[in-house]
């Protein structure tokens, strides 16, 4: 029997508690259970959506609209030149099919191209700048497979709203105006520069309008050719040729482009409280996020609130432990044995929270769980970016997808008017540890790097859906959708209240939060169990979520983007 089975019959065994909450704050409340609606971290690429479901299109068909948008209003976080994971729940059979969009490593890739002389891995910043940095890039691919499967309007009708916002122009917003002038290495490279310049050699700034022909004809192509117009042809041989230009050319070619195979994964689903909670498998981190959620059911955490110092205590605890883990054993399970069911064992999960003390001690090593290969310890560097999005259809089906081109303008380097990817760099730079021990993740030809990306679904015990997670923030998404979760579940809070609470990502040695959110009493008090923390970094959480309460759509987007919830009219 599977461990998605053995979850399923536990959970519907078990006595299903009324999640009791408040009313959702006022006008993101509908009282139509199936109302369509969009969650999205640009109101531009939301609306994109909307106009796709009022036209009768259906959740997937929204999700290629709002990906197209965002593509070029929030090309700092996601992007045509990425990769995604799709969570998709169908309202009819009520099952959940994942749709794995992850980029792959061209099959020229060895697992030293991050090493430099002395064989000393290569700085982040000169790496995230390199040809080798890009991806076979999958979005648009699993679009497409996805969109075979679920979509109702034809493909060439879902671009129209981006192709006339990239012709037209559109506003840069405040955030967009943060990023453009932040002090990332990519806002060196001279793709960044050139594409935000203005004719006198100033930057763009919040309130100018950005129009980008080059990326309104791609879409054109796009639209009319379907995913050819990305992975063969004249944008296809431009990918390989800005990906193998120097510094650091990579080894891209027009077949790794040809070969990229989106792939359908089965959910890895584990009960939470009263209800089901489904996640992507590796080598997305969802076995992580269900990790640190058995991990704090095993404490009191539901019965203490956002005040109890003692609460962001465990929560810290709970995380470094499934940090520790997640960083020895997940990887590309065609590549490597990943444990998850020795991860997910009761027995497993009863044993590593027993580690939760009354304070702070050194660092969580990773466990023993059952079926582990030993593995070399994790040099990942995982640095902040990523959007997230949740769309419902007329007919109830959901998408919660998550998607990325890893670092702020993904490696810096622009064709046809998007940015490419800098995977590759979520690789761990070092293939073996100072023991020999191979990394879990370490690069091989044809592999996809570990992600944390985890579009999450919950399902009632009727495997009605009842509410969906998903954030931004590089390997901080772990954290940021599990506190989200806790305020909202454990806590009552409405959804809007539990993503505005403040976040806190405990990992090894390190406690980053936004210190600033909490009160003076609420970091004297941590810093006394050990919790010192220290102000996050990049771009911060971006978390979407949604709770169906008493046939209520309960939406929230996360405050420190430019995120809306769209409901649609009846």
């Amino acid at each position: 029997m599977s461990l998605v089975s053995r979850f399923l019959i536990a959970l519907s065994t078990a006595v299903l508690a009324t999640c009791a909450a408040p009313p959702p704050p006022a006008g993101i409340a509908a009282a139509v259970e199936a109302q369509p609606f969009v969650i999205a971290a640009n109101p531009l690429a939301a609306n994109a959506g909307l106009e796709v479901l009022r036209r009768g299109g259906s959740a997937v068909d929204a999700a290629i609209a709002v990906q197209a948008m965002l593509s070029l209003v929030e090309p700092q976080s996601s992007g045509m030149g990425g990769g995604a994971f799709m969570n998709y729940y169908d309202a009819n059979s009520g099952k959940i099919m994942i749709y794995d969009g992850r980029e792959v490593a061209p099959a020229q890739a060895t697992p030293g191209m991050f090493l430099g002389p002395g064989g000393k891995p290569l700085p982040f910043d000169t790496a995230v700048l390199s040809g080798r940095a890009t991806g076979v890039p999958g979005a648009v691919k699993m679009l497409a497979l996805a969109h075979q499967e679920h979509g109702k309007l034809a493909w060439r009708e879902l671009f129209g709203a981006a192709e006339r916002t990239a012709d037209e122009g559109f506003i840069v917003s405040p955030r967009l105006h943060r990023m453009i002038h932040a002090e990332f290495a990519e806002n060196h490279a001279p793709d960044v520069i050139a594409y935000f310049s203005k004719s006198d050699g100033t930057l763009l700034n919040a309130g100018d309008r950005l129009a980008n022909k080059p990326y309104a004809d791609f879409l054109r192509r796009l639209a009319g050719q379907g995913p050819a117009a990305l992975y063969a042809g004249e944008t296809g041989a431009r990918i390989v040729a800005r990906t193998r230009a120097e510094p650091l050319g990579g080894s891209m070619t027009m077949a790794d482009l040809a070969n990229y195979r989106p792939v359908k994964r089965e959910a890895l689903c584990g009960p939470y409280r009263a209800y089901l909670a489904c996640v992507p498998p590796p080598p997305s981190s969802g076995v992580g996020l269900l990790q640190l959620l058995m991990l704090l059911e095993r404490t009191d955490i539901a019965s203490r609130g956002a005040g109890d110092p003692q609460a962001w205590f465990l929560f810290a605890e709970a995380s470094r432990i499934m940090y520790a883990d997640r960083d020895r054993f997940v990887g590309d399970p065609a590549f490597v044995n990943v444990p998850v069911e020795g991860l997910l064992a009761p027995g497993y999960i009863a044993k590593r929270a027993n580690l939760i003390g009354e304070s702070v001690g050194p660092p969580p090593v990773a466990g023993n769980p059952a079926e582990a290969v030993v593995a070399g310890t994790d040099r990942t560097y995982e640095p902040t970016g990523t959007s997230h999005f949740i769309i419902r259809d007329a007919q109830g089906n959901i998408v919660s997808m998550t998607t990325t081109v890893e670092s702020i303008f993904g490696s810096g380097r622009m064709v046809d008017g998007f940015f490419l990817n800098n995977q590759m760099t979520d690789f761990s730079f070092s293939p073996v540890d100072t023991e020999g021990r191979p990394a879990a993740n370490a690069v091989a030809p044809g592999k996809r790097p570990r992600s944390s990306m985890t579009p999450l679904i919950l399902l009632d015990g009727d495997r009605r859906f009842a509410g969906a997670f998903g954030s931004a923030g590089g390997n901080a998404i772990l954290a940021y959708v599990a506190k989200s979760m806790v305020a909202a579940i454990d806590w009552g809070m409405p959804v809007q209240q539990a993503l505005a609470a403040p976040n806190l990502v405990a990992r090894g040695r390190n406690f980053n939060g936004e210190v600033t959110k909490f009160s003076p009493g609420m970091m004297a008090a941590l810093q006394a169990k050990g919790v010192d923390l220290k102000p996050g970094q990049g771009e911060d959480s971006g978390v979407h979520a949604v709770m169906i309460r008493d046939g209520r759509v309960d939406g929230g987007y996360d405050p420190r983007r430019e995120g809306v919830v769209l409901l649609l009219s009846r």
